[in-house]
């Protein structure tokens, strides 16, 4: 598959993004209620999983945060499910193409991934939004299940009464493939995404 054009991906991802940042508390469901954020989900118009929703306060800054998250030197140190990272094309308006791996989960009944991602990072209201989406690029690597990430992005705004502290919300529908029951991927979704919160502020705090 040849590239899409960056600046007409890069458009589409932020109006897709903006779209579910938009709607109705009503719209979502509690699924997992953790010490450092609340995850919600509601069926995912993509596929036939979930969209989820996390969201919880990050005490730092909104622009060192969104530099721990997007792709770059720092994520690969301290997401622990990701294990490999590569850009592997580079484009203007801060997007970008990278291929990542994560680790098998829950006792490797989920086998290692690997996904390629078209990223954009941009200004959004007082903060910043991260976002991709999976692309059929390349080859699949060996002993590795190519799994899509629709749309997903994060939103990173300061508080308003406390500058150096930032919200921080994420939306994520990953299709993992293979042959997975969905109960197991509802669970580790949830879990990952508690864990992502915890995982950042260990990272932010050294």
């Amino acid at each position: 598959m040849e590239l899409p054009d960056p600046a007409a991906l890069a458009a589409r991802l932020r109006s897709t993004l903006a779209r579910y940042h938009g709607l109705a508390g009503s719209e979502w469901r509690l699924a997992k209620k953790a010490k450092d954020a609340t995850v919600w989900r509601k069926p995912s118009e993509e596929f036939s999983g979930y969209l989820y929703k996390a969201q919880g306060v990050v005490e730092d800054v909104t622009n060192r945060i969104v530099d721990h998250i997007r792709p770059g030197p720092y994520r690969l140190d301290w997401d622990s499910l990701m294990t490999t990272m590569d850009i592997m094309e580079t484009f203007e308006q801060n997007c970008c193409v990278m291929r990542y791996t994560t680790a098998g989960q829950l006792w490797n009944i989920i086998a290692p991934r690997e996904f390629v991602d078209f990223s954009y990072t941009t200004s959004y209201e007082d903060g910043l939004l991260t976002c991709g989406v999976s692309l059929d690029y390349g080859e699949v690597r060996p002993n590795f299940v190519r799994g899509f990430n629709h749309p997903c992005g994060w939103f990173c705004v300061p508080l308003k009464d406390y500058p150096s502290h930032s919200l921080l919300t994420g939306y994520i529908q990953t299709e993992l493939r293979g042959l997975l029951p969905q109960s197991a991927v509802d669970t580790a979704m949830s879990s990952t995404l508690a864990n992502f919160y915890s995982d950042l502020k260990k990272a932010l705090k050294t």
